[in-house]
């Protein structure tokens, strides 16, 4: 038997794997399921070169769990080692056998699929056992099978030992403080979350199976009896779509993988990107637009990254344009940096370059969707339209390509930026040159607004969303010569404002005289009075909100702006008496001040009303009020 010290430079190493080498200990198995598909690439890339004899038949992985006995062991019928790797590979620590495989086949097919890099991934395995054991026999001619055994600390053992065919088993004594790792609940779970499309099979247990009895023997109505067989459990996956060529699938393909990715996802998403580079970066993988409608779902750990079909991270934001990170799928791709423990992306030029290509991708798919059938686009719009605008405001690229990007009317009928401009250029140009665009979040809560718009036969947009704001400052600040405006940010005369305005009927004198009493009876600072010449046949009051303080406000509520460095920023409120309307005037003329003032209050609170913006008290009494005029 051989003895010795493992080749670290300091006697804390196995301490250090333990607290400090991974983020999360439950890592250890995908390490070492990774290390035996290595294995088993290996043995395919000699077969394959010619420099391998032996048959090779049924290459698999096993995990092989025994609670009784209190091991956990992975079991690969792959390349195997001499003592000599042992000693080379296990014994010095960051010698990776992996990294100098794929050197010295560099050009041989499937080489590049080894997945392991660093050389520290066996040693995960004492972040959970007091005690490992590996037990290996070379695929080399004439090899002697080597068993090798440390406790944890920098002292092995090392000595020749038996076993059928060639492979290694390594097995896991668990410790006393991770006995969670002999459940067989967490083992499965461990398995499905990081090896579910590794590309060699994977064996966890056995299943139970029913099938034709091996005698033919039939039952009472002359059907072959069904007999239960033990059947391999195959865990995974080892051909997922994304691995596949777009030319070998249906659209079938891609619906049933969403469902194999998201099996409680009961809605279908809208389509699929298939991504698939090899030039200047290999990158493959399957984005999905789900249905997102109006609400942005937050969760952003819809997209798994994979390297060479090893589960990562579901943390993409470095690599993924933020934001694509609504968008569900994988991406797989080898040449994105990790560090040591292969859970956190390390931000570099390839990250970049491959976050840059993804948008790009994304634009492409929807400007060929819009040209090749608009009125389908169209129809999937409202559910798109988040995307595209997050995409518009965070990625400038992303914003000069969104061609497709549309807008609806209050009659249903979509434009683009550039027709709508187009549409509304003549009849929504005011005085000084701007072409308005006039929108509402909510047609029914507008509806008086959009009533009296209609009348001037201006086109109103439906813009809704958390992002609406940002996206119109965005849009006005790259075009100069527009504006937009909400119905209700002004009384219509004046959101497009013409030369030939209507004139008022009353005086500055009597305007000067109602404003105080007006005033008064309102006793709230969130109001501020002011009149306008208006329509005779129009509402003699209109509450308006100005429409740079509330667009402040909805960007200071959905983040990202709103000058948050004053606090919170205070509704504000504009009483717009019409100058022109046959009740106002009577109010003027009324010569009873109470009576004024019972006037004024029924006619704000009127006004208030039809906005939602008269409760508790103050609406008490209004239908009090209303109930004795009605007397």
């Amino acid at each position: 038997m051989q003895q010795g010290s493992i080749n670290v430079q300091t006697e804390n190493i196995f301490p250090i794997i333990k607290k400090f080498l991974y983020s999360d200990h439950e890592i250890f198995l995908r390490e070492l399921v990774s290390n035996a598909v290595d294995a088993t690439q290996k043995v395919k890339t000699l077969k394959g070169l010619g420099e391998l004899q032996s048959e090779i038949e049924n290459l698999k992985v096993e995990v092989i769990l025994d609670k009784e006995a209190g091991t956990l062991t992975v079991r690969d019928n792959g390349i195997g080692m001499t003592a000599e790797e042992v000693e080379k590979y296990i014994n010095q620590i960051a010698f990776s056998g992996a990294e100098e495989f794929v050197e010295k086949y560099k050009d041989a097919e499937g080489s590049q699929a080894i997945i392991g890099h660093f050389g520290l991934g066996f040693y995960s395995a004492f972040m959970v056992a007091e005690k490992v054991e590996i037990i290996s026999k070379s695929h080399r001619e004439g090899s002697e099978a080597v068993r090798w055994e440390c406790d944890g600390s920098p002292n092995y053992s090392m000595e020749a030992t038996t076993k059928e065919g060639f492979g290694t088993d390594i097995v896991l004594h668990i410790a006393e403080d991770s006995q969670e790792f002999l459940e067989d609940q967490r083992i499965s779970g461990i398995l499905n979350k990081y090896c579910k499309f590794m590309p060699v099979d994977i064996q966890y247990g056995t299943l139970s199976e029913q099938v034709d009895a091996p005698d033919g023997e039939t039952d009472e109505k002359g059907e072959i009896k069904k007999v239960s067989v033990e059947v391999p459990n195959i865990i995974n996956n080892p051909s997922p779509a994304w691995m596949k060529k777009p030319v070998d699938l249906e659209a079938d393909d891609y619906t049933q993988f969403y469902r194999e990715l998201y099996p409680m996802n009961f809605e279908d998403p809208m389509f699929h990107i298939h991504l698939n580079v090899d030039y200047p970066f290999n990158l493959t993988g399957i984005l999905y637009f789900p249905r997102l409608k109006k609400q942005m779902d937050m969760q952003k750990n819809r997209i798994h990254l994979y390297s060479n079909q090893v589960f990562i991270t579901d943390n993409v934001e470095n690599i993924v344009p933020e934001f694509l990170t609504l968008l569900h799928g994988v991406i797989d791709s080898p040449d994105i940096p990790l560090n040591v423990s292969r859970s956190y992306l390390q931000e570099d030029g390839n990250v970049k370059k491959i976050s840059a290509h993804i948008s790009k991708k994304v634009s492409d798919k929807l400007n060929s969707m819009f040209k090749e059938n608009r009125s389908d686009f169209e129809e999937k719009w409202d559910d798109l339209k988040v995307f595209a605008e997050y995409g518009m405001l965070t990625d400038d690229k992303f914003y000069e390509r969104a061609k497709f990007a549309l807008y609806k009317t209050t009659k249903d009928e979509y434009f683009t930026f550039d027709e709508l401009k187009e549409k509304v250029k003549d009849n929504q140009k005011d005085k000084n040159g701007k072409i308005v665009i006039l929108y509402t979040p909510d047609m029914e809560a507008h509806h008086a607004y959009l009533s009296e718009i209609e009348e001037h036969g201006y086109e109103v947009l439906q813009l809704d969303g958390p992002l609406v704001s940002h996206l119109m400052t965005k849009l006005e600040g790259q075009d100069s010569e527009v504006q937009f405006k909400r119905v209700d940010a002004d009384v219509v005369e004046r959101l497009i404002e013409k030369e030939d305005a209507l004139p008022s009927k009353l005086s500055k004198e009597q305007e000067e005289a109602l404003q105080p009493i007006v005033e008064e009876v309102l006793n709230n600072k969130s109001y501020s009075v002011s009149f306008a010449s208006m329509s005779p046949s129009g509402s003699p009051i209109v509450i308006t909100q100005s429409e740079f303080m509330r667009r402040m406000k909805e960007q200071q509520a959905a983040g990202g702006g709103g000058m948050t460095m004053f606090g919170e920023l205070p509704d504000n409120y504009q009483i717009m008496i019409n100058s022109n309307h046959e009740l106002i005037g009577k109010i003027v003329e009324e010569a009873d001040a109470e009576k004024k003032k019972a006037m004024i209050k029924q006619a704000t609170d009127l006004a208030r009303l039809s906005q939602g913006l008269l409760k508790g008290e103050a609406l008490t009494s209004f239908i009090k009020r209303s109930i004795e005029l009605i007397n």
